[in-house]
């Protein structure tokens, strides 16, 4: 064994570019592919083991108490398919009429609960205490980061309901309630619904869910259940994001991979090939047929191992990046989605060697199979017999000399041609994928904000979102940022809403006034024009079956209003709606606006506009400029930096597929050269043999890259891109593809081209 580690370690010392090559397509595959497989995971993985400890219902069923009593409720808990069961819980909803904590005015779901525990959704004390007598409120934490102990104590007033303090904060992954009391207080509520929290032994699937609860429910009252909320849903929106990066991300990890396994196999065989008298050698000295090939796997595992675990760090270190992006913004609970799973570091660690190994080990056979004596009389003599008809035909062209030997060299080696081929095609498919996405998410991004002069966002309320109204009134607002310059003002008014029939709230955002280019945010339908029409996302329309033209409840502060969707936007939250001021009206009469969107005009100053209108009211707060898509950053720097370093992989390939060309045809570039061949010929000669295989990869990886795009686009479950940000091809992209193959190849090649050039007859011409 020491022999074949010591032959193995010579042979890496050899092959110094081989081996930096493949370090560093393992180390762009691992990295790549453990961070899709970490988001794959982050996607499912947290969600359900926090959902388990929890003990999170797998439905949360809420019942009309006018139609149905407590002991029919509790007797639920016996039926068939129940495995487990909470409840019957006092719920009532409460009417906040303004900003109150973090959220906006809107309904407030509060459960009355004896204490957090139970058999079913264990609600998990983050910060205070649970609550313990009349007068006390726990808050659900829906937002970022760590709860704030100094909002403790903070008092919850409404007219014609006892003062609640914030006594703690907590999280719930059943999202089953937005605030919990002591049952006693929440009887002083006036509930008029009733909470019960089920477990199933049938749970994988939705109808499975659906079933489940439809024989719970079997004996009660026609129509007594309102609403019904299941696990799947809150999963579908816990991984929302992350299912939208999980296209791009996997088809970068695949492209990996196969590059990988390109240039491991291209390496490998041309180090067989290259080196027949050595393995003659090496067999003749006593070296077995098995030792052999084990000294080839042996030589790639180094670089590989190496390549492997620096992936692997460097995944590990984007991981936090990328998953933060991922989950911005979504209430993951008690879900920890900051770090990769270890597991999925062994799996790298493990795999991608086995990988490479399994790769080289078809070229590497070849070396198993090669007799000792036939290897070591092969010695530098050319070889013969292959592309002979091609290259002649060539010679008998009106093409320069060097031009033609070298469109007839892929010829001779059609093997590896096809193989450097491959690996031009994949580095051209990457790069038209990255291309068209940028292309896409800069459209996504400037949407609805490249029309008219710069914009400038005016929020209403104190910088730390604490109660603070303006001096001025909506109206005065409105007038004065007009008077200040203004072309366009929006006013939005923000409020939680409540859709009859589904369990979660909405935020609904409701605009007045317009601004040029609104309709550029909708992939279908149109902006709401008047009273009773909204629009909404992909993710909020897909998670609750509905579609343009559908109609729904909307409910807040007592009130309700039939509401047609008349628009799907291009994106938007899960949880969020939009609508016209009118609709607002008949919700929740005399809401004040939260914040402006203004638009000047052309060239005009937007931060000369924004300390004049910070200096107009100390209740205003104006930024200049739109803040960054933080989606659209990741997308575009992950693909960019990706489809450099696969380029780049790429182009090693070509440089070792001609690096080894030269090798072997070091007596022929010898002869050429003393019967009268320039250095300058012989550059144009190695580049030209690889120009070729360049242009075809270019005009297969087109195509290749072109379907990658429209793939990915077309399965990005939170946004829905118009076509006109899917066609993004035009000729004059399409003509930079294909020089990128060419680009590619040239790339590769220059350099043992130049090396080549630089060989002196003498030394090309000593073999023996």
């Amino acid at each position: 064994m020491s022999a074949v580690w010591r032959a193995a370690r010579a042979a890496v010392g050899r092959r110094k570019v081989q081996t930096f090559v493949i370090a560093l397509v393992v180390l762009c595959s691992t990295t790549t592919v453990l961070l899709a497989l970490g988001l794959l995971a982050a996607a499912s993985g947290p969600f359900d083991k926090a959902y388990s400890a929890q003990r999170g219902a797998h439905t949360v069923a809420t019942y009309d108490t006018a139609k149905v009593s407590g002991p029919q409720l509790a007797a639920t808990a016996h039926r068939p398919g129940v495995a487990a069961a909470a409840g019957p819980f006092g719920q009532a909803v409460v009417d906040v009429p303004g900003d109150w904590l973090w959220m906006p005015p809107g309904p407030l779901t509060v459960v009355g609960r004896a204490d957090p525990a139970g058999p079913v959704d264990r609600v998990e004390v983050l910060v205070g205490r649970w609550a313990e007598a009349p007068g006390e409120i726990v808050v659900d934490w829906g937002i970022d980061g760590a709860p704030y102990a100094d909002l403790l104590g903070t008092k919850l007033e409404v007219p014609g309901v006892p003062t609640l303090t914030v006594v703690g904060f907590a999280t719930s992954m059943s999202k089953s309630a937005a605030a919990w009391v002591t049952p006693e207080q929440v009887a002083a509520l006036h509930p008029a619904s009733a909470q019960m929290l089920y477990r199933f032994t049938d749970s994988a699937t939705g109808a499975q869910l659906r079933d489940s609860l439809a024989r719970t429910t079997a004996e009660l009252p026609a129509d007594s259940v309102t609403a019904a909320q299941n696990y799947l849903t809150l999963k579908k929106i816990f991984s929302s994001r992350a299912d939208a990066y999980l296209p791009f991300m996997g088809l970068f990890g695949v492209l990996g991979l196969l590059v990988s396994a390109l240039i491991v196999g291209n390496v490998v065989s041309g180090a067989v090939v290259s080196g027949g008298r050595h393995i003659g050698v090496l067999k003749a000295i006593g070296f077995t047929p098995n030792q052999v090939v084990a000294v080839y796997l042996t030589m790639v595992s180094v670089p590989a191992v190496v390549g492997c675990v620096l992936g692997t760090l460097l995944g590990n270190a984007l991981a936090g990046v990328i998953l933060q992006v991922a989950f911005s913004g979504i209430e993951t609970g008690l879900a920890g989605v900051d770090s990769l799973s270890p597991w999925l570091s062994a799996a790298a660690l493990a795999g991608m060697p086995a990988l490479v190994l399994l790769t080289a080990l078809v070229p590497a056979l070849r070396a198993h199979r090669l007799p000792a004596a036939q290897a070591i009389s092969a010695g530098g003599a050319p070889r013969t017999g292959r592309g002979l008809r091609v290259q002649r035909a060539l010679a008998s062209s009106r093409l320069p000399r060097s031009v033609s030997l070298g469109l007839g060299h892929p010829f001779a080696r059609p093997g590896r041609a096809f193989m450097t081929m491959a690996a031009i095609v994949l580095g051209v498919t990457t790069v038209t994928l990255a291309t068209g996405l940028t292309s896409t998410m800069v459209a996504y991004a400037k949407a609805g904000h490249d029309t008219g002069g710069p914009g400038v966002a005016v929020h209403a309320g104190s910088a730390d979102g604490r109660p603070a109204q303006p001096l001025l009134s909506d109206a005065q607002i409105e007038e004065r940022l007009r008077a200040l310059g203004a072309q366009e003002v929006r006013a939005r008014g923000l409020t939680q809403v409540s859709l009859v029939g589904y369990a979660q709230p909405a935020f609904g955002s409701f605009y007045r006034g317009s601004l040029s280019g609104a309709r550029a945010m909708f992939v279908e339908g149109r902006p709401p024009s008047g009273p009773g029409e909204i629009s909404a996302g992909p993710a909020f329309l897909t998670e609750r079956g509905l579609a343009v033209g559908d109609r729904v409840t909307l409910e807040a502060n007592g009130r309700r209003t039939t509401a047609t969707i008349v628009g799907e936007l291009i994106d938007s939250n899960a949880r969020s709606l939009e609508s016209t001021w009118e609709t607002l009206d008949l919700l929740a009469p005399g809401t004040r606006a939260v914040d402006y969107t203004v638009r000047l005009a052309p060239g005009a100053d937007a931060r000369a506009y924004a300390d004049a209108v910070d200096a107009a009211d100390p209740g205003l707060r104006a930024e200049a400029g739109a803040s960054g898509n933080a989606a659209t950053a990741t997308v575009v720097g992950f693909s960019s930096v990706f489809s450099v370093l696969l380029t780049l992989v790429a182009s090693l390939g070509v440089f070792n597929t001609v690096l080894l060309n030269t090798r072997e045809r070091r007596r022929d570039l010898g002869m050429l050269k003393s019967i009268g061949m320039t250095p300058r010929q012989v550059v144009t000669m190695t580049v030209t043999s690889v120009t070729g295989i360049g242009l075809v990869g270019g005009l297969l990886g087109i195509p290749l890259g072109i379907l990658a795009h429209r793939l990915v686009v077309d399965n990005v479950g939170i946004v829905s891109f118009p076509e006109s940000m899917k066609d993004v091809w035009h000729a004059p992209q399409l003509t930079a593809m294909l020089l990128a193959g060419i680009a590619i190849a040239v790339l590769g090649a220059l350099l043992p081209a130049r090396s080549a050039a630089r060989m002196t007859i003498a030394s090309a011409l000593h073999t023996e």
